[in-house]
């Protein structure tokens, strides 16, 4: 249950970012027959940004599932008359209560609570 209070937590503080500069949050949540999620997912100038919340200070394996956004990147998955549907895959993040900014991969990091 903690867990998630500390999602609910995190993703309200990312909500009233955007409010608080003027914007309609471009927040959306992932979720398949499969189980697989994303807790967040920022959508921006066509470009989609992944985001895994975890109340541990060091979550393994966190960033497994922001792979189920690639269909939407690859040309194609989209006919003539889709191709202005296409959308990229930005930095991925999982939000914990890690110390400090660290990666996990080349496009991933694991970003420290306090930061956002």
């Amino acid at each position: 249950m903690a867990g998630a209070f500390f999602e609910t937590f995190v993703v309200s503080e990312i909500y009233k970012s955007f409010i608080n500069v003027g914007k309609i949050p471009p927040l959306f949540y992932y979720r398949d027959g499969g189980a697989r999620e994303n807790d967040l997912i920022i959508g921006q100038n066509g470009t989609l940004y992944p985001i895994e919340i975890k109340k541990s200070g060091s979550p393994t394996g966190a960033a497994k599932h922001f792979s189920v956004l690639n269909p939407v990147a690859e040309e194609r998955n989209f006919d003539e008359t889709e191709r202005h549907m296409k959308m990229e895959i930005g930095m991925g993040s999982v939000i914990c209560l890690a110390n400090n900014l660290r990666p996990i991969d080349e496009k991933n990091w694991t970003v420290p609570l306090w930061l956002i």
